[in-house]
């Protein structure tokens, strides 16, 4: 056998080899096989046209078997059509067969939807079978006699299948039963009734519908945790008390400043009042000597005036001697006795 039939004879298996691969690639007979000993009635068209779609093959014909034997009333267009929308098939049909055996009223189309807004649908049916337990963080709220009490609470939830599409998550729960906390609490004369009865708090808060709107049932509230805290009302009057006495400092200081301008604005009127005197004692010399020249005055009556002033002023040192010396004696009275 010469060399160009040898070559033509090899690229001749490759070719053939490359066909058979690219047939097998379109048409997958395997599966087809798979589903038809499952029972699925399916044409090897259709599996062409859905390679021809881009859709993944196996997980569709894997789900379809799946659902087939758990008992679902389930299409391949269905489940085409889920993938081909972005969904996770599997998911949904896992969810639908667990849905089933827990006799719930759970439609492809609703598991579909949930699927599609982003929730996990199997995890859901898993939790509408099997509550689960949401425990809010540490609250803190003060009664009404000022005393702080922190409360931990756990939150019993089913989820709400009918209300998975828009309703809130997890997230709006833990708020609104925390506001309901805070509000009982704080409705609560003192720290000392909750304490008693904490269930008054699963009590006041479920009466308040906090799952409308969600995405889950609130089936209980369980006070996990209590705990008294600081004295809020004492520390909140501390703190009065010392902003008042700060206000009180300061319109102190202010009367005290406005007193020590007082004094001084006094002070200088006093000084005033004596350059003033000053002043008029040194017009005394020029209106006698002016009255000596015009002749209103005398010599004779001029030394009687001076003698008088003169008179006074001993009297008065007289006086302030006398003054001195009885309070001399009677401190030395005083000192005797």
């Amino acid at each position: 056998m010469s060399t160009l039939a040898m070559f033509f004879i090899m690229l001749f298996i490759i070719v053939g080899f490359s066909i058979l691969s690219f047939f097998l690639n379109i048409i997958p007979i395997g599966l087809w096989v798979s589903a038809a000993a499952a029972g699925i009635n399916i044409k090897l068209s259709s599996l062409i046209g859905m390679r021809l779609r881009r859709t993944n093959v196996n997980v569709i014909i894997n789900a379809m078997i799946k659902g087939t034997k758990a008992g679902l009333d389930l299409s391949i267009s269905q489940l085409e059509s889920h993938y081909l929308s972005g969904g996770r098939v599997d998911n949904v049909v896992d969810a639908l067969i667990a849905a089933h055996r827990a006799d719930l009223d759970l439609s492809f189309e609703r598991a579909a939807a949930i699927d599609l807004a982003g929730r996990d649908v199997f995890e859901a049916v898993r939790m509408s079978v099997t509550p689960k337990i949401i425990e809010t963080p540490c609250i803190s709220a003060v009664a009404i006699n000022g005393i702080e009490v922190k409360v931990i609470a756990r939150v019993t939830v089913r989820a709400n299948i009918a209300r998975l599409v828009g309703g809130a998550g997890e997230e709006t729960i833990i708020a609104r039963v925390g506001e309901g906390i805070v509000t009982t609490l704080g409705s609560s004369q003192t720290h000392k009734d909750v304490l008693e009865n904490p269930d008054k708090i699963s009590q006041t808060v479920l009466t308040k519908g906090l799952d409308s709107g969600t995405a889950f049932e609130i089936l209980s509230i369980d006070i996990a945790d209590i705990d008294i805290g600081r004295n809020i009302g004492a520390h909140l009057q501390i703190q009065q008390a010392e902003a008042d006495k700060q206000i009180a400092q300061a319109k102190a200081e202010e009367r005290r400043a406005l007193a020590i301008a007082k004094e001084q604005e006094m002070k200088a009127y006093v000084e005033e009042m004596r350059a003033k005197v000053v002043e008029a004692e040194a017009q005394v010399p020029l209106a006698i000597a002016q009255a000596f020249k015009d002749g209103n005055i005398s010599v004779g009556e001029y030394y009687n005036l001076e003698n008088k002033l003169a008179d006074t002023k001993m009297r008065n040192a007289i006086s302030e001697i006398k003054n001195v010396n009885m309070q001399l004696n009677n401190n030395n009275n005083g000192n005797k006795k």
